[in-house]
């Protein structure tokens, strides 16, 4: 409990101490966001506002962990997941601000290093942590042996989370803050089932996200970017896969998922029926243009993503006994 606590904290107080001189250093630059004309109208004043906060965040976490880590191998597993998947991230918004190319990263190109950090992270789960291919159903206590399509699972599992986080990253402290959270269960299930340095690495999660929400709250004045939104989720997939609660996280990240469905739906909808079943999409946005506003969509989300994990950690503390 004793590194669980002194590394969340030393990774809050890094991020805490580093913002700062990082956002002027942004400012300078001119590394400010850009937004969508598409987009509510609400977030036209936010032009400008510095990103690639991720950067801060991932230090902030990665001096204690290298500290103070045995190198477990499922810990160096999610860590290399989560620093890969930033770094993916990094180069995305290094295209969009620097070369000005609004789209960022070619999507073939996202797609093949995504595969590559899947492959990596089957490699050590299976190889080198000897976790069993199997995809736990917590629900109904079962096993399901997946032999050769393992790997199309934790592909699967990352793909997901990263883009699903991504998806969230619309409002000021969403995305962190509903990160936070479902980080803070993983350190409840890796703590009761004696994975220390998992848990470890969870709680400078948990320290990297509430540290940059000191700066990211309505009104941010640093956005994280996608080197923050895919390396989060590189991290959420990385313990999932490692925690063997893949399944389960369907349920720990819900608001994620509900993120993520709501885009899909929407594709969907407008492409079967022409028809649109949100005002926009993801939904936070939706209730944007329903008039509400930014801080209570994003508490009321926080609730949702509270809710689910409180769910979650329910299910997997009777799973284990």
């Amino acid at each position: 409990m004793g590194r669980i606590l002194f590394g969340g904290t030393a990774a809050l107080l890094i991020c805490l101490f580093l913002s700062p001189k990082f956002i002027d250093f942004l400012r300078e630059r001119e590394f400010g966001q850009h937004i969508r004309e598409e987009g509510p109208e609400g977030h036209h004043q936010k032009a400008g506002t510095p990103t690639m906060g991720g950067v801060i965040i991932f230090v902030a976490i990665s001096v204690p962990f290298l500290i103070l880590t045995d190198y477990d191998w499922r810990s160096v597993g999610v860590f290399g997941a989560m620093i890969a998947c930033a770094l993916l991230g990094f180069a995305d918004d290094y295209v969009k601000l620097v070369r000005r190319r609004s789209l960022g990263l070619r999507a073939r190109t996202k797609l093949a290093v995504t595969i590559a950090i899947s492959l990596a992270l089957w490699w050590v789960a299976q190889h080198e942590a000897h976790l069993a291919p199997t995809l736990r159903l917590r629900f109904v206590d079962y096993q399901i042996d997946l032999g050769p399509f393992y790997p199309l699972l934790i592909y699967f599992v990352v793909a997901g989370t990263t883009s699903a986080v991504n998806l969230t990253d619309g409002l000021d402290g969403l995305a962190a803050g509903c990160a936070a959270i479902v980080l803070l269960a993983y350190i409840g299930i890796t703590f009761i089932t004696g994975e220390d340095d998992l848990a470890m690495l969870a709680g400078c999660l948990v320290g990297g996200c509430i540290g940059f929400l000191w700066f990211n709250a309505f009104p941010a004045t640093i956005f994280m970017g996608d080197t923050g939104s895919l390396g989060l989720g590189g991290a959420i997939a990385g313990l999932a896969v490692m925690t063997k609660t893949e399944l389960l996280l369907v349920l720990l990240g819900g608001i994620f998922v509900i993120e993520a469905l709501s885009v899909v739906i929407q594709v969907i909808s407008f492409q079967t029926t022409r028809k649109r079943v949100f005002l926009m999409a993801p939904i936070h946005h939706h209730f944007e243009l329903r008039a509400w506003s930014e801080t209570k969509i994003i508490l009321r989300f926080w609730i949702v993503a509270a809710i689910c994990c409180a769910i979650g950690f329910t299910i997997y503390r009777q799973s284990i006994g």
